[in-house]
C-alpha cells in the first residue's frame, strides 16, 4: 500500500556518519581484500620458494612416480569416506530446519558444493551458491537457504577450532618444535578454544545468547555435539588422504599430523587464498620438512590436491553429465537427482573449466618429459611443439575467463569453452603428449555437450567485465605460474638470448615464452575490466514507454506496478517486448522495484538481461520488494535475496463486516457515516472534474506533515498520474476531504492504492472508513484480492542459526519503535485479517544488503520512512 499512514508520520532519517563509513567500506572491502589476497599469496610464494631451496622439480617429479599404487588407493579411500562424511553437514542442516528433502538430491547437492568449494574457493564458484541455487528451485525460501549455509559454515568452524585445540593437548610437546612455538603457548590456547567452546555448549540449552542488542540464537548441544562428530570424522578421514601418501621416512604420528593437518587448513581458510592454495602447502612443509625429505613431501601434497580436489569434481561432472543424459533421471524415484543435476550443472562445468585453465596453464611454464618429448621430436616440427606450448597458455586463460559465463549460463561462453576445450586438447598432444591433460579436457568437453540446453543466455563473453574477486583469481594463477616456472628452472642462468632459443630440448625459453604471453594477455583483460566506463545516468522513461508499459500490465495481475505511470523511472523491455521492469539508479546501485512484468518466460529473461545490464554500467543490480515466484529466477542470476518484510493481501471473497472479528471495523465505519462522512468512485473519465480540489487536499496533507513528494516505490501527485486511474473520495458536508488513487488492471485479480490523503479537518476514523468503502466496493466488482502493501521487518526469521540479515532487522523490529512504529503499521493492516506473504531484498554480486537498502532508501528520497511506506 503506497498510503502514507500514520505511521509515516515519523521524522526522517538522517544518514549518521557511522553509516557514510560503513557504506564506503561496503563499496572498498572487496578490493582490500583482493589486495591482501594477492600479498599474502605473494608471502606464501616466496616462503614455499625459500623452503624448497635444496629441492629440485625433478626430484618431486620422481617422488610423485614413486608413490605407491597402495597409498594412491588408500588416499581414494579416505577421500570417499571425507565426502560422504561432508554430505551429512546438508543432511543434518535439512533437519534442523524442519524440511525434508530426497537424500540423493541433498547429498549430490552437498557433495557438488564441495567438490566447487574445494577445488575453486571463491566467488560465484563458491559452496553457497551451489547450495543456493539447487535449494531454491527446490522450493526453499532464502532465509532457509540462509540458515543452511550459515549451519553448514558454523558447524565446520567450530568442529575445526575444537578439533585443533583437542589434538594440540596431548600432542603440544611433538607439534611444537615443528611449528617453533613453545608446547605451554600452544595447551593455554588449546585450552582457551575449548573452554570457548564449553561455554557455547552451555550457552546452546538456553538456545539465545543477547550481546550489544542482538540476539543470536544457538543450535542444542544435542545437535551441536552430532555435527561435531561429523566434523572430526570429515577431518580424520581428509587428514588420512594426505597421511597416506606421505613417504615411509616422515617420523610423525598420526594424532600429531592431524593437529598440523587441521591448522594448515585453518590458515588456509583465513588466507583467502582460493582453495587455500600455496598457504596450506606452507604450513605443511614448514613443519614436516625438518623431519623428512621437503621434495618427497611436495610430492605428496601434489598428489593429494589431485586426488582430493581435482578427482571429486570430475566425478561430480561425469555423475552430472550422466544424469543429463537421461541415464538415470528416466527412473522416477531420481527424478529430484536430475532436476538438481541440471540447476548444479553449469556451476560444476564452470569450476572444472577454472580447474582445467590453471592446469594448462602450469603445465606450460614446466618441462616436457623426455621421452615424451622424443616421440613428438619424430613427429612434428619445432614450430608445432613452439606453437602449441605458446598458445595453451592463452587457451588456460580463455577457460578461466569462460567459467564465470558458464556459471552465468551465457551462451557465448558455451561457444568459447567449447572450442577452447577442443582447441587445448589437440595443442595438449602436439606440445607434449599429455594424455592425462586431454583426457580432462574430454570430460569438460562431454559435460558442455550433455548440458548444452542450459545455456541459452544470449550474452556476449567479451562484453563481460570481470569482478575483483575473479580478476583476483586470475591474478594468483598468474602469480603461482611465475613462482612455479623459477622453482623448476631456479638453476637456469637467465639471459636475454634465452627469448631467441628454439630448440626441442631448451624448454626454460619456450616456459619464458608462454608466461609473456600469460601475463600480456591477463593484464589486458584486467585492465579492461578495472577500466570499464563509469556508471551512466538512467534515463526516466518517455511518455511512448509508459504508455507500451501501461498496455502490458493491464494484461497481469500486479496493481502495484501502474507506478510506472509516474515516469520518474527507467523502464527496460524484454527481447520479446512482452515484458518489463521499473527501475532507477542510486550511487552504484540500479534499483527495480517489484518483479518484472509480463509473461514467466519473459520475466526470467528479464531479470538476467538487468542483472547483465546493471554489471556492464559497473554498478550492483538490486531487487526492491520482489516476490517469492521471483526467487528461482534471482538464484540463477547469482542474487541473494533477503527478506524484507511481509505483503498484507486481503482476500476480497472472505471479505464480510459481519461476525465478531469484523466488530472494530464495522463501528468505524458506521460512527464515520453518522459523522457525515460519505463515499464515491470517480471513474476515470470523471477525475479531471474533480482533480482541483484533489490537489487542494494533497496540498494541505504535505503542508501539515511537513513533507515533500517522494518517489520511485511511491506517487507523486501530477495531473498525468492522477488522471490515470479512477480515485475514491470521502465527502464531508458536501466537500472532498480525503482521496486515494486506485491501482487496478483488467483482469480484477488485484487493486491497491497510492496516494491516500487527508485534509486535517477530516473526521477521525476517516482511513478505515475509506477502506472499509473501497473493499466492499471492490468485492461487489467481482475483484478477487486487495493488496494492503508491505509491512517492513516484519516475519523474519527467529528460529535457530538464522542468518545475520533477519538478526538484525528483528532487533529493529523489536526495538526501534522510536524510530519508526513497525509494530504499528503491521497491526493496521492485521484489522482487515490479511494472507502475508513474504517480500525480499535481492542483491547481485554478494555484496551487503545494507549498502542496496540504504541506496533504496535515498532513492525513494524519505529515508526510512520511504522505504517502509509500501
Amino acid at each position: 500500500m503506497a498510503a502514507e499512514t500514520k505511521a509515516a508520520d515519523t521524522a526522517e532519517d538522517e544518514l549518521s556518519p557511522a553509516t557514510g563509513w560503513r557504506a564506503r567500506i561496503g563499496e572498498y572491502g572487496r578490493i582490500l581484500t583482493a589486495i591482501f589476497t594477492l600479498v599474502v599469496f605473494a608471502a606464501v610464494g616466496l616462503a614455499i620458494y625459500r623452503l624448497t631451496e635444496e629441492v629440485s622439480y625433478d626430484d618431486v617429479v620422481t617422488a610423485m612416480a614413486t608413490t605407491g599404487i597402495d597409498q594412491i588407493a588408500l588416499a581414494v579411500f579416505f577421500t570417499v569416506l571425507s565426502f560422504l562424511s561432508l554430505c551429512l553437514y546438508d543432511w543434518n542442516a535439512m533437519a534442523f530446519i524442519g524440511r525434508k528433502r530426497p537424500f540423493a538430491e541433498v547429498a549430490l547437492t552437498g557433495f557438488s558444493a564441495y567438490a566447487v568449494g574445494n577445488a575453486a574457493g571463491f566467488g560465484m564458484l563458491s559452496g553457497g551458491a551451489i547450495r543456493y541455487r539447487a535449494y531454491a528451485r527446490a522450493g526453499l525460501a532464502p532465509d532457509e537457504i540462509g540458515r543452511i549455509i550459515a549451519f553448514v559454515t558454523l558447524s565446520f568452524s567450530l568442529g575445526l577450532a575444537a578439533v585443533t585445540a583437542l589434538s594440540l593437548i596431548p600432542m603440544s610437546s611433538e607439534i611444537a618444535p615443528l611449528l617453533g612455538i613453545d608446547a605451554m603457548w600452544l595447551r593455554a590456547i588449546a585450552i582457551a578454544v575449548l573452554a570457548g567452546f564449553g561455554v557455547l555448549l552451555v550457552i546452546g540449552e538456553r538456545r539465545s545468547l543477547t550481546f550489544a542488542g542482538v540476539t543470536l540464537r544457538l543450535a542444542d548441544s544435542l545437535t551441536l555435539s552430532r555435527q561435531f562428530l561429523v566434523t572430526v570424522a570429515d577431518l580424520a578421514f581428509s587428514a588420512s588422504v594426505v597421511y597416506a601418501l606421505l613417504p615411509e621416512q616422515a617420523a610423525i604420528s598420526w594424532p600429531a599430523f592431524f593437529a598440523i593437518y587441521s591448522i594448515a587448513i585453518g590458515v588456509g581458510v583465513l588466507s583467502h587464498v582460493p582453495a587455500g592454495i600455496g598457504v596450506f602447502e606452507t604450513v605443511i612443509i614448514a613443519s614436516l620438512g625438518p623431519t623428512t625429505n621437503v621434495d618427497a613431501v611436495l610430492a605428496s601434497l601434489v598428489v593429494y590436491r589431485l586426488i582430493y580436489y581435482v578427482l571429486p569434481l570430475i566425478i561430480a561432472i561425469t555423475l552430472v553429465t550422466v544424469t543429463e543424459l537421461r541415464h538415470v533421471s528416466k527412473t522416477p524415484a531420481l527424478a529430484g537427482v536430475g532436476r538438481t543435476a541440471s540447476r548444479i550443472s553449469p556451476a560444476l562445468l564452470a569450476a572444472l573449466s577454472v580447474i582445467l585453465g590453471t592446469m594448462l596453464i602450469f603445465s606450460s611454464v614446466t618441462p616436457t618429459p623426455e621421452s615424451n618429448l622424443e616421440f613428438l621430436q619424430s613427429l612434428v616440427p619445432l614450430s608445432i611443439v613452439e606453437g602449441a606450448h605458446f598458445f595453451s597458455s592463452l587457451l588456460g586463460l580463455l577457460l578461466v575467463i569462460a567459467a564465470r559465463g558458464l556459471a552465468q549460463r551465457l551462451d557465448g561462453a558455451w561457444w568459447a569453452a567449447g572450442i577452447g576445450a577442443a582447441a587445448a586438447l589437440v595443442l595438449s598432444l602436439l606440445k607434449a603428449f599429455a594424455i592425462f591433460e586431454a583426457a580432462a579436457l574430454a570430460v569438460l568437453l562431454i559435460g558442455l555437450v550433455a548440458s548444452k540446453r542450459l545455456f541459452i543466455r544470449p550474452a556476449s563473453l567479451f562484453r563481460q567485465a570481470l569482478t575483483s574477486s575473479w580478476l583476483t583469481a586470475i591474478a594468483v594463477i598468474c602469480i603461482g605460474a611465475c613462482f612455479l616456472m623459477f622453482f623448476v628452472y631456479r638453476d637456469v642462468d637467465y639471459s636475454h638470448s634465452l627469448w631467441w632459443d628454439f630448440e626441442f630440448s631448451e624448454e626454460a625459453p619456450r616456459s619464458l615464452r608462454a608466461m609473456l604471453g600469460l601475463t600480456i594477455f591477463a593484464s589486458a583483460v584486467a585492465i579492461f575490466s578495472l577500466l570499464r566506463p563509469a556508471a551512466p545516468a538512467v534515463t526516466p522513461s518517455t511518455p511512448e514507454d509508459v504508455a507500451k508499459a501501461a498496455d502490458i500490465l493491464m494484461k497481469h495481475d500486479v496493481a502495484d506496478s501502474n507506478l510506472v505511470r509516474t515516469g520518474d523511472k527507467a523502464i527496460m523491455f524484454s527481447p520479446d517486448g512482452l515484458a518489463f521492469l521499473m527501475y532507477g539508479k542510486q550511487g552504484r546501485s540500479w534499483i527495480a522495484f517489484l518483479d518484472p512484468v509480463g509473461p514467466k518466460k519473459s520475466r526470467d529473461e528479464l531479470v538476467w538481461q538487468f542483472v547483465e545490464s546493471a554489471r556492464l554500467a559497473g554498478c550492483r543490480a538490486v531487487f526492491y520488494q520482489a516476490s517469492p515466484q521471483l526467487l528461482p529466477a534471482i538464484a540463477d542470476a547469482g542474487l541473494q535475496a533477503f527478506k524484507l518484510g511481509e505483503l498484507a493481501v486481503v482476500d476480497l471473497s472472505r471479505f464480510d463486516l459481519k461476525g465478531g472479528k469484523w466488530a472494530n471495523l464495522r463501528q468505524s465505519a458506521s460512527k464515520a457515516e453518522r459523522d457525515g462522512l460519505s463515499f464515491e468512485i470517480i471513474p476515470v473519465e470523471r477525475v479531471p472534474d474533480v482533480l482541483d480540489d484533489l490537489r487542494n487536499v494533497s496540498d494541505s496533507w504535505l503542508s501539515q506533515h511537513r513533507t515533500k513528494e517522494k518517489g520511485f516505490s511511491l506517487g507523486a501527485f501530477t495531473d498525468d498520474y492522477m488522471l490515470a486511474q479512477p480515485v475514491i473520495v470521502l465527502r464531508y458536508e458536501g466537500r472532498i476531504v480525503a482521496f486515494a488513487n486506485i491501482l487496478v488492471t483488467d483482469t480484477h485479480n488485484e487493486a491497491s492504492i497510492d496516494l491516500m490523503r487527508f485534509s486535517p479537518d477530516a473526521p477521525k476514523g476517516a482511513m478505515d472508513y475509506l477502506f472499509v468503502s473501497l473493499l466492499t466496493h471492490l468485492r461487489n466488482e467481482s475483484y478477487a484480492h486487495f493488496n494492503l502493501g508491505m509491512a517492513p521487518l516484519s516475519g523474519l526469521s527467529r528460529r535457530d542459526v538464522a542468518p545475520v540479515w533477519d538478526r538484525i532487522a528483528n532487533t529493529f523490529y523489536e526495538h526501534g519503535e522510536r524510530f519508526y512504529n513497525f509494530k504499528g503499521l503491521r497491526a493496521f493492516k492485521s484489522k482487515f485479517h490479511p494472507e502475508w506473504q513474504p517480500r525480499y531484498l535481492a542483491v547481485s554480486g554478494g555484496l551487503s544488503p545494507v549498502i542496496a537498502l540504504l541506496d533504496a532508501t535515498l532513492l525513494i528520497g524519505g529515508g526510512l520512512k520511504g522505504v517502509v511506506k509500501k
